[in-house]
């Protein structure tokens, strides 16, 4: 995996949260923890894209899904 350095600033209160969520859950740098919400930040995107694709598509598919198809088991 690459990494790439870089500098952020973020105001104290997050600072000490960040230190303080590093020690409780015993992970190994403030680096990781913030890794891991971005990465459930990524998550959150992907699940309101989906479902807003499911949204937009939801009506048009329901009426289209059952074509040719009976209740019989395949």
């Amino acid at each position: 995996m690459s990494v790439e350095k870089l500098s952020v600033s973020l105001p104290t209160s997050v600072v000490l949260f960040l230190e303080t969520y590093k020690s409780t859950h015993q992970y190994k740098s403030c680096s990781y923890v913030i890794e891991l919400a971005l990465r459930l930040l990524q998550e959150k995107d992907l699940e309101d894209a989906y479902t807003q694709a499911n949204e937009e598509i939801g009506a048009e598919w329901e009426v289209t899904s059952a074509d040719g198809l009976s209740d019989e088991t395949w």
